[in-house]
C-alpha cells in the first residue's frame, strides 16, 4: 500500500533513512513488529522463540521503504511492515516548537517533551542546568550547563522487563531482533538540534560505546556521554 504524506512526517521519514545509512543500519524505524512480537507495545512482555524472531526480521529494514520524492508518498515493499518514530519523532517535535518560538521573538526558555530538552538563549545570563538521570539509582549523573542546544537520552530504564535475571530495554537492535545489547546503559547526546539528539543517542545505545563514538565524531558540536553496565555496577 502506498500512503501519502505530510511534508513532516515525510521529512522525518528521509531523515531516519539518513541515520540509519550513517548507523551502519542499527538506527531502524521499521522495528515496529518486533516491538509487538517481545510484548513492548502491549506491555505483556516475554522473550519469544527464535523462529518467530527470524520470521519477523524479514520484515524489519529501512531499505524496505520506498520514497516517492515527488508526491511524499511512501510504500511498504512487504505487507505486515510497520513503523515507530518513537526515537526520532519527539526530537523533532521539539525542534518545530523552537522554530515557532524563535519566530515569535522568544530569546530564551527551555522545552522538555518527555525527556528530549532544547535549551533556547540562557537562563537570566546563565546556561541552563539540565540534569542527568542515574541510570540504576535514584540520583543524577551529572549536570549539564547548556545555552541554545538539544539533549537528549536513551536509556535500558525506562521501558524494560527482567526474565531470568536479564534485563531485556525497548530499544532493539534490528540485526538481530533482540533488545540492544552493547554494554550501555544510558547514552545522553548534545547536539545542535533535537531530531539529530533524539536518533544519535538511540544509534549509539544500540552500536555501544567505541562505536558509537566513533558515530558521534562525524557530527559537528555533539558532545556525547556514554554510561555502561560497569560503570554502574
Amino acid at each position: 500500500g502506498k500512503l501519502k504524506l505530510s511534508p513532516d512526517t515525510f521529512y522525518v521519514l528521509q531523515k531516519a533513512k539518513e541515520f540509519w545509512q550513517l548507523s551502519g543500519g542499527v538506527f531502524d524505524i521499521t522495528v515496529a513488529p518486533l516491538m509487538d512480537l517481545w510484548g513492548f507495545t502491549e506491555k505483556k512482555y516475554s522473550v519469544p522463540e527464535e523462529e518467530r524472531i527470524k520470521n519477523v526480521l524479514e520484515l524489519v529494514g529501512t531499505d524496505k521503504i520506498i520514497f516517492n520524492i515527488d508526491d511524499n508518498v511512501v510504500e511498504f515493499k512487504l505487507l505486515g511492515m510497520k513503523i515507530d518514530l518513537g526515537a526520532i519523532a519527539k526530537g523533532y517535535a521539539v525542534d518545530c516548537a523552537v522554530k515557532k518560538l524563535k519566530e515569535n521573538h522568544i530569546k530564551s526558555c527551555l522545552i522538555n517533551a518527555g525527556g528530549d530538552i532544547y535549551c533556547l538563549g540562557d537562563k537570566f545570563g546563565r546556561p541552563w542546568n539540565v540534569a542527568v538521570q542515574g541510570p540504576r539509582n535514584k540520583g543524577f549523573w551529572d549536570y549539564l550547563k547548556l545555552k541554545d542546544k538539544a539533549v537528549a537520552t536513551s536509556g535500558d530504564y525506562e521501558q524494560y522487563f527482567i526474565q531470568r535475571k536479564k534485563r531485556y530495554a525497548h530499544i532493539f537492535n534490528p540485526k538481530t531482533g533482540y533488545p540492544a545489547d552493547s554494554g550501555v546503559v544510558s547514552v545522553t547526546v548534545i547536539a545542535p538540534d533535537g531530531l539529530t539528539a533524539d536518533a544519535l543517542a538511540t544509534s549509539i545505545f544500540i552500536l555501544g560505546k567505541d562505536k558509537g563514538s566513533n558515530l558521534a565524531k562525524r557530527f559537528k558540536d555533539v558532545r556525547v556521554e556514554i554510561i555502561e553496565e560497569k560503570d554502574v555496577k
